[in-house]
Order: C-alpha cells, then structure tokens, then sequence
C-alpha cells in the first residue's frame, strides 16, 4: 500500500554493512509491505533516494513523531 509522509526529526537508516545515513526532512513515500517499509525520497540536488527499513523500526519512527504519515 503506497502512501505519503513527512520526515520530522533524524531518520536513518544503515547503506549496507555500512554507517547510518540520514533521511532528509521532508516529503517521502511510503511502501508498506508485512515486513518492511520502502522510503523514497528526492534529496536537495534533485537525487532520487530510497531505502527500505523493518516495520519496528518504521513504527518506533511513527511513535517518536519522526516519520508522520499524512492522512488523506
């Protein structure tokens, strides 16, 4: 289910076996599977980026109010 939300506070997420990187406030859209959930964003230099995280970490997010999902 694809739907939209608004990063509000530090978002991150780890690029392989590598260090956390953020997620830019703003804008992303959101996959929802059973799983995971897929964050797609643009960053400031017009760069299409994404990332996948586990569902904990996305609800631990929504709870913090740093990702909020915008109800239509």
């Amino acid at each position: 289910m694809s739907q939209q939300a608004v990063i509000r506070g530090e978002v991150s997420f780890r690029a392989g076996d590598g260090v956390l990187m953020p997620i830019p406030p703003g804008p992303v859209d959101l996959d929802v599977a059973d799983d995971s959930v897929t964050l797609g964003w643009t960053e400031s230099n017009g760069a299409a980026g994404s990332t996948a995280i586990t569902r904990d970490e996305y609800e631990r997010y929504v709870r913090e109010g740093k990702i909020r999902v915008v109800e239509h």
